[in-house]
């Protein structure tokens, strides 16, 4: 039974994947989709608010206005959290952090504004997760040379590193993964409430809206960054 309600209502389920247009290069059609929009807008949206803000702090005033104040609550924020986790290691890091925080973040709650959130695209939380592990491994051989790394490798024993190695290849794959699942399951279930239940769907899908795109879309952005600066002390040790 509950099978033929989904077969029965599928043409009604908007999961909001659609080709916007194509085009050719080399022989191969090229489709932008609608992911590539929304990551745009969502783009333009925190040049647009990072302009701003630069403005602001120029000519920032003793008396601070309302814009004023919420850029300067942020950059706090955000400088906080970074150097609570990484301690003096956090001042390299903070623009690293910041903006990929400030991007999920904006990702993940965009379907508050109709958007598809573009963390529900793996080919964005992908990209993501293959940075960090740039910068994990960056980091770990700039400060435990390659010796440490080989060290860290076999321990505890030499017959580990290749489970250490499955490991660390797994950094970028559980990262995204992780985001990504997390996300596109919000949306797979608000496609579901609109297209099974539109009779009924009025106001009350917002409570839903609220927990998938604002909560659990912020705890994701705090998890991914959280388990960055994470792995990324870790690569540094105790230099």
């Amino acid at each position: 039974m509950g099978q033929g309600i989904l077969l029965s209502g599928s043409n009604d389920i908007d999961f909001m994947i659609h080709g916007v247009f194509s085009y050719e290069i080399f022989g191969q059609t090229v489709w932008i989709t609608t992911t590539h929009v929304c990551v745009l807008i969502v783009m333009l949206t925190i040049i647009g608010f990072g302009i701003a803000a630069n403005r602001a702090i120029k000519h920032a005033t003793e008396v601070p206005g309302t814009f004023q104040n919420i850029v300067e609550m942020i950059v706090e924020m955000l400088d906080g959290m970074v150097d609570s986790t990484m301690g003096k290691n956090g001042l390299k890091f903070r623009n690293y952090i910041g903006t990929i925080f400030i991007f999920i973040l904006f990702s993940n709650i965009s379907g508050l504004l109709g958007l598809r959130p573009p963390t529900a695209d793996y080919g964005v939380t992908l990209p993501l997760g293959v940075m960090t592990f740039t910068l994990i491994h960056f980091n770990k051989f700039k400060h435990q040379k390659v010796s440490g790394v080989i060290k860290g490798l076999c321990d505890p024993w030499p017959i580990w590193a290749p489970i250490n190695i499955i490991g660390d290849i797994a950094v970028p794959i559980s990262l995204s993964l992780r985001l990504f699942a997390n996300i596109l399951s919000g949306t797979v279930m608000m496609a579901l409430v609109y297209g099974l239940l539109s009779k009924i769907a009025i106001i009350w899908p917002a409570v839903l809206h609220v927990y998938f795109d604002l909560f659990s879309g912020a705890i994701q952005t705090y998890v991914f960054c959280m388990l960055t600066m994470t792995y990324v002390s870790d690569a540094i040790g105790e230099n």
